[in-house]
């Protein structure tokens, strides 16, 4: 394995993490369109950021034990798509798998990046 890939893989999954962190962070403006005073627009704020935060708790975690960003990713994926296939809003099954698709495919994309680092682990290690 050259140093390059070395360095790819074990960056990859890091960098892809604070983007989709990033990504999922922006979800949270919608709190600005309801017009709400100071205070309620804080709360509602720091509400729809919980899954950021946990994301980045997440992170703290993999980017030192791999397969913990591994299995908590693939969880993450998976409690999305269990929560959008049991909602009983009228929404299409396109527009379900959109959202699976968007939401869910990243973190499953992370997560195996995740598992390849950790399964490569000792390669990344040694120079």
């Amino acid at each position: 394995m050259s140093n390059f890939s070395k360095r790819a893989l074990f960056w990859t999954p890091r960098i892809l993490s604070i983007a989709f962190i990033a990504f999922l962070s922006l979800f949270a403006t919608d709190v600005f369109a309801e017009h709400l005073g100071f205070w309620q627009t804080a709360l509602a704020l720091a509400i729809h950021l919980i899954p950021v935060f946990v994301l980045i708790a997440v992170l703290v975690l993999a980017w030192r034990w791999e397969w913990v960003g591994a299995v908590l990713y693939a969880a993450a994926g998976l409690l999305y798509v269990t929560r959008v296939v049991s909602m009983s809003s009228p929404v299409t099954p396109a527009v379900r798998m959109n959202w699976i698709i968007i939401i869910a495919g990243p973190a499953f994309a992370i997560a195996g990046l995740f598992l390849a680092n950790w399964l490569k682990r000792g390669l990344l290690r040694t120079h």
